[in-house]
């Protein structure tokens, strides 16, 4: 029974999302896919799912905000010409500050997760978070090869 309710929930959330979203926003429906798709592959229970989300976004609005801010600059300060030894140093330096802070997120996301899910689960998790990135960009991929295709007379 709960095999058949969860997907058929969760399908629901994301018509619902999309609806909400007006079709317009593309980011809200990509977090909509993300979040049912690892609710299936987890097989999460409301329980957990209650548990689980609040921590898992906290991670990916810390991620998110890493890659907006810190990973930005560091792009920006890259492209720069002839650096100096320093400069390059501190760019360095930099980076390796930004994969620590991204190391930290995932470390305490795990320790946070233990409290929720089983440690399989929370293997499952990253197998479904490389599954879905993988999805999400042969879906880009075809898109994108149909808007060629399109294009051409």
């Amino acid at each position: 029974m709960r095999k058949i309710i969860t997907p058929l929930l969760l399908l629901i959330f994301c018509f619902s999302a999309y609806a909400q979203s007006g079709g317009k926003d593309w980011r809200q429906q990509i977090k909509a896919q993300k979040v049912a798709f690892i609710t299936e592959q987890l097989s999460l229970t409301p329980k957990e799912a209650q548990k689980f989300w609040p921590i898992y976004n906290t991670y990916e609005d810390k991620l998110h905000q890493i890659r907006r801010n810190d990973e930005r600059a560091l792009r920006d300060a890259m492209k720069k010409e002839n650096l100096t030894e320093k400069e390059a140093q501190d760019i360095i330096d930099q980076y390796l500050a930004i994969e620590n802070k991204t190391h930290l997120a995932k470390q305490q996301l795990i320790k946070d997760l233990g409290n929720v899910i089983t440690p399989q689960k929370i293997i499952k998790l990253k197998i479904a978070e490389d599954a879905f990135n993988r999805k999400l960009m042969e879906s880009y991929r075809q898109r994108r090869a149909q808007r060629m295709k399109n294009k051409k007379p």
